[in-house]
């Protein structure tokens, strides 16, 4: 056990992904050794067996159901026993010393309380992954199927477009796929809020960190790989309203129950639209399998009602 290091890393039936993450984990750590706890969300894929078999010096919480991204990073947390700890997604590999070069900017900068690296796609260019915190018309706009008429003013600030991809900076709240945390701000701030299943929990944490003092870094000096998507691709109807559902949930939090009920309303109208054109396409001919599938994702996130 590394007592400066641990990593907690959620795992959904990404078996392959997990192994070459975990390989890549222990070839980077600091003394090539750290305090590994992989918290898996009922895979049916073989992941707890190999697990087992290939990585016995991690320590595994096996869930008997899916408990979702925050609550799975909590047990993690509480099994932790690092004085920082990265939260690093199953489908990242992490490249040369960027566990080391994570940790040595926390241990320079004592007001830093989160520290991010820089995400590669597997061809090597550089993925978004820092971020300002969204106003309400980012809110309604982004990730949104009227993201093409949002100002390009609005989306460049929000994706931190306007710096370069190589500064180290401070950010407001980066995507969770790589979060370095130190163990004082998980003792003042608490973990993650459990009312998101999945996505935008990310940005509540960072933004109650910030709250709290803290700094949130954007650390171009370690580089890890992200093959974005792995786990919710396989349950795309599902990852629509998680996604949505988490928008709405977040907006309540920080905005207020008016505005979550506006944004509400309104995402459940694009939904609606959008099934209507599927099926209007659908029914014309046009890549019928492809718009009959898109119909019964869109179907669903009506029927949750998010």
């Amino acid at each position: 056990m590394n007592a400066n290091l641990s990593v907690v890393i959620v795992n959904w039936n990404v078996c392959d992904l997990l192994r070459r993450c975990l390989a890549s984990v222990l070839e980077s750590a600091p003394g090539a050794s750290a305090d590994v706890i992989v918290v898996d969300n009922a895979s049916t894929d073989g992941s707890i067996e190999m697990l087992r078999a290939e990585f016995p010096q991690a320590t595994l919480v096996a869930n008997a159901c899916n408990r979702g991204f925050p609550a799975g990073i909590n047990q993690g947390l509480a099994a932790a026993q690092g004085r920082y700890v990265l939260l690093l997604n199953p489908d990242t590999q992490v490249l040369d010393d960027a566990l080391a070069a994570l940790t040595r900017y926390l241990d320079a900068h004592p007001d830093a309380g989160i520290v991010s690296p820089q995400l590669l796609y597997p061809d090597g260019s550089v993925q978004s992954s820092r971020r300002r915190f969204p106003t309400l018309l980012t809110l309604f706009l982004e990730s949104t199927w009227l993201e093409s008429l949002a100002p390009r003013s609005l989306l460049r600030r929000y994706y931190v477009l306007d710096q370069p991809d190589d500064a180290t900076l401070d950010v407001d709240w980066t995507t969770g796929a790589a979060m370095l945390v130190r163990r004082e701000v998980v003792q003042q701030v608490g973990g993650m809020d459990e009312g998101f299943f999945m996505y935008s929990e990310e940005l509540d944490w960072c933004r109650r960190v910030k709250a709290a003092g803290w700094r949130v870094v954007y650390h171009p000096g370690a580089r890890i790989i992200h093959y974005e998507g792995k786990s919710s691709e396989q349950a795309v109807p599902a990852r629509h309203v998680n996604f949505q559902r988490s928008k709405v949930y977040y907006a309540r939090k920080h905005h207020g129950p008016r505005v979550a009920m506006a944004l509400r309303l309104y995402l459940l109208g694009l939904y609606a639209w959008q099934l209507g054109l599927e099926l209007i396409k659908g029914a014309l001919g046009h890549k019928r399998a492809l718009r009959w599938q898109r119909a019964r994702a869109y179907w669903q996130v009506l029927r949750s009602g998010l």
